[in-house]
């Protein structure tokens, strides 16, 4: 299937053109045609799969006719990362339709946004809790809009912006085309989605389910020694482009400093950074003066950066969607990626559930100085053992050393060391 089958206007073929795309994705080719239709759509996909030009393209195509210069079409998403990035890609699929978008968000001044959006756009892109400002202000309309998207919607559940979805849908017309996408399902957005959408064509591409191009492998180490052990794998193997997570915002600002320090060229994403850091970050990751980006769950949520060899859980997630949303940042477009998952004695439970999800058993790694624990915790099944690959380290970088720690074992016989 081609993109020429959905019949779009020639300008908006050009910015597919522009934006490199050959040929539709899953989520794409099952959204598109409902989407076009005018009907509403509950999406659940994970990341990287074209999420976002699976709406967009029809909301361009929709907009293409009908009046210019009013806000027809409403995109809000959870994070400021999030709303730019749809704002970007709108801007590069529009390029030849002159159709204009504004994004909305906190953190930058409110005048700049109003007259951006006084002066004749389409779409705004927008953040909750910003939007809700402007609209309590009186300063702009929304009663024209003609199509809602909400994106990430379970993201959004989780910050707690659920109320303020719902004061915002007071502002717009009850008839409208609404798009909900969300890479999970909780009981809240089933909710949400029953509210608001009307006879809903559902599309759901593999959202449980873990990109195939990506290798999962598994170390088992106690927590006090996650930090040593995560060294010994960076200093051994390959890692062009690497985004940690972590659980905690304190986690990844002090996981971040203690990698700047040994030498890597590390930053942090977390809640507590201003709005200029948090992009000077982002833009630093993207452009390569970063090569390790750690962050939080929350933070991530966003983050589209092409490229990422390798996404190490420093801290496992507590859910299987929260891992497969983690991984599925790397092996995007056919490409190849590794998801190396830094496990303890507690997380034995949730390895074998994600093991249930991948459908096979993570791939066993050990590093050399790092011993097994094999007392007190639950076994998991024998699953196969890789040796780490290893990297040329320049002789007097002093970043092959290595710390002697003991890490935790599943209940898996740990063969005897050389002497």
């Amino acid at each position: 299937m081609s993109f020429e089958e959905f019949q779009f206007h020639p300008q908006i073929i050009a910015g597919i053109k522009a934006c490199g795309y050959t040929s539709p994705t899953p989520i794409q080719r099952e959204a598109m045609p409902p989407i076009l239709a005018g009907r509403d759509i509950l999406g659940l996909a994970q990341t990287g799969t074209g999420k976002t030009a699976a709406f967009v393209l029809p909301l361009l195509q929709r907009l293409q006719a009908g009046p210019r210069k009013k806000v027809r079409a409403l995109i809000v998403a959870p994070t400021r990362e999030l709303a730019e990035q749809i704002h970007e890609n709108i801007g590069t699929m529009a390029g030849q339709t002159k159709l204009r978008s504004v994004v909305v968000y906190g953190g930058v001044g409110k005048p700049g946004q109003i007259k951006k959006i006084r002066e004749g756009a389409e779409i705004i892109v927008a953040c909750p809790g910003r939007l809700l400002d402007h609209l309590n202000d009186k300063a702009i309309n929304l009663r024209e809009v003609e199509v809602l998207v909400l994106d990430e919607a379970d993201h959004m559940f989780d910050k707690g912006f659920l109320p303020d979805i719902r004061r915002i849908m007071k502002h717009l017309p009850n008839k409208r085309q609404n798009l909900v996408f969300s890479a999970t399902m909780p009981a809240e957005i089933r909710h949400l989605a029953e509210e608001i959408l009307n006879d809903p064509a559902t599309v759901q591409i593999n959202h449980t389910q873990a990109v195939t191009t990506i290798s999962h492998v598994l170390f088992q180490v106690t927590k006090e020694n996650k930090t040593s052990l995560l060294k010994s794998i960076m200093a051994q193997e390959e890692m062009k482009t690497t985004l940690i997570f972590t659980k905690t915002k304190h986690k990844a600002k002090s996981l971040a400093l203690t990698l700047e320090k040994s030498g890597y060229s590390a930053t942090s994403l977390q809640g507590n950074l201003s709005q200029q850091k948090r992009q000077q970050a982002l833009d630093g990751f993207k452009n390569g003066t970063f090569k390790i980006l750690v962050a939080t769950d929350i933070a991530a949520r966003g983050i589209d950066v092409s490229g990422i060899s390798h996404v190490i859980n420093y801290d496992v997630p507590d859910t299987v969607e929260a891992y497969t949303h983690r991984t599925g940042r790397t092996g995007r477009a056919t490409r190849t990626g590794e998801a190396l998952t830094l496990a303890a004695g507690e997380d034995g439970k949730m390895i074998q559930a994600i093991e249930r999800t991948l459908g096979k058993k993570m791939i066993l790694r050990k590093v050399t100085g790092f011993v097994a624990d094999t007392h007190d915790h639950e076994p998991l099944k024998s699953r196969g053992e890789m040796p780490i690959r290893k990297k040329h380290v320049p002789a007097g970088s002093g970043r092959s050393k290595r710390t002697r720690a003991s890490s935790f074992d599943f209940g898996i016989p740990v063969p005897a060391q050389r002497q």
